[in-house]
């Protein structure tokens, strides 16, 4: 059992271990890294897209265990998917559930798929009104946010966001406030937070660029304000912090529509309502990769050699084609699927059945934008970790670790068990 009797987690989305250059000279930032613990470079779960990293990020598990693969719910013949916001989809316990159990309080916000989590004592989940009737309250309430939490952090802070949900950098802000809010009101054991301002002027703009480092400086303020508050709660001495983030981007130049590709190739059908009719095979695109799911496990072959064929021209946008057991044995990736196509290095993938083929990039979608993820967690720039308080060794310094051990230090911290947890503790960073 370590020192702190709290923890702060703070995910900083997209972040990767080329920006603490830029950080270190920042106000927040700086004084953090003066004695904090680093993880150079941390290795996501494949997909490296957001909910399946963050779900590992808490729950310790690869994304085979935690059944959180995508995104989007598997919705294969719509257009468009709701999120996977709630946290029923989650299959393992997670860290929460772990503090919970030890009698400690928890929190979080817009930490994702954690809708209605019935251990999360003080939640503003990632969530968005559905329809133009649900107001911000009713949409934080449908949520998970008890009427605590609406009173408490949710009504002071909305106008924040109220007509800007899913803008940036005004949810980021929200969510800072909110968790601010809640380190006053209710001094948590556990808070876990996600802003995506990062993330979110990468897709705009490109994997580097002034704009992300505007973001950089914004990040630095709320994290000012994050330790301002545990000032005012009078917790700053006895709270571990931990600065993570779930993926790195590549930068793009096209987007492929790979199920147009697979009706070209006699594999799926498109009705005269512009529909899909009927499919040998379809696409769910993970950004930079694909997952492929059959109809009928007796197309295996045939898809497999036309898939194989296509990685031989060259031509399509994707490098490698995994079966699912090699997605399993190599990255702890299962599903329903049946292959996934890896990225080029420079296409990413949208779900479209029908021409254009191939598109250029645009900012309608996280998949399409200047720079973008979801591909192979070895390829590009890499998120980070940097760490500091009462358990953690100042100056430990950490070449590279997977994700799935942030949950199990968290646990180990605080003598807990986290019985699903693929990964272990980082013990270098601990004293």
């Amino acid at each position: 059992m370590g020192k702190a009797k709290h923890l702060i987690v703070i995910s900083e989305d997209a972040m990767v271990y080329e920006d603490l250059a830029q950080l270190r000279q920042m106000p927040s930032f700086g004084a953090v890294m003066q004695n904090a613990a680093i993880v150079k470079t941390v290795r996501s779960v494949y997909p490296t897209i957001t909910y399946p990293n963050h779900t590992s990020m808490r729950t310790g598990a690869y994304c085979g265990k935690h059944g959180i693969i995508n995104n989007e719910l598997t919705n294969l013949t719509e257009a468009k998917s709701d999120w996977e916001w709630f946290n029923d989809a989650v299959k393992v316990g997670d860290i929460f559930d772990a503090f919970k159990a030890a009698g400690l309080t928890t929190a979080g916000v817009f930490w994702p798929v954690t809708g209605n989590h019935k251990n999360i004592d003080y939640l503003v989940d990632e969530y968005w009104p559905q329809s133009a009737e649900e107001t911000t309250l009713e949409c934080f309430a449908n949520s998970g946010s008890s009427p605590e939490v609406i009173e408490k952090v949710v009504k002071p802070n909305m106008m924040l966001v109220d007509g800007l949900h899913r803008k940036h950098p005004h949810c980021d802000a929200f969510v800072h406030a909110c968790a601010c809010s809640m380190i006053r009101e209710f001094k948590p054991n556990l808070l876990m937070i996600h802003p995506a301002n990062i993330d979110a002027y990468r897709h705009e703009t490109g994997l580097f660029s002034s704009k992300v480092t505007h973001g950089l400086h914004e990040i630095d303020l709320w994290l000012g304000e994050i330790l301002k508050a545990c000032r005012d709660a009078g917790i700053e001495n006895d709270t571990d912090l931990f600065i993570v983030s779930d993926h790195g981007q590549l930068n793009i130049t096209r987007s492929i529509a790979l199920n147009a590709l697979l009706a070209e190739k006699g594999l799926l059908t498109v009705g005269e309502d512009g529909q899909v009719a009927d499919y040998v095979a379809i696409a769910k695109s993970t950004g930079l990769s694909a997952q492929i799911y059959l109809k009928d496990e007796k197309d295996h072959d045939r898809v497999y050699d036309t898939l194989k064929s296509m990685v031989e021209d060259g031509l399509y946008g994707f490098e490698r084609v995994y079966t699912a057991e090699e997605a399993d044995h190599e990255e702890g990736l299962s599903g329903k699927f049946a292959f996934v196509l890896e990225t080029d290095g420079y296409t990413s993938f949208s779900n479209a059945w029908t021409r254009p083929l191939v598109r250029r990039v645009d900012n309608s979608d996280y998949k399409f934008g200047r720079a973008t993820h979801g591909h192979h967690p070895d390829k590009g720039p890499q998120p980070t970790l940097i760490a500091c308080g009462p358990d953690i060794k100042a100056g430990a310094v950490v070449e590279r670790k997977p994700i799935v051990d942030e949950a199990p230090t968290y646990a180990k911290i605080f003598g807990l068990s986290l019985p699903d947890a693929d990964g272990k503790p980082i013990d270098e960073i601990l004293l």
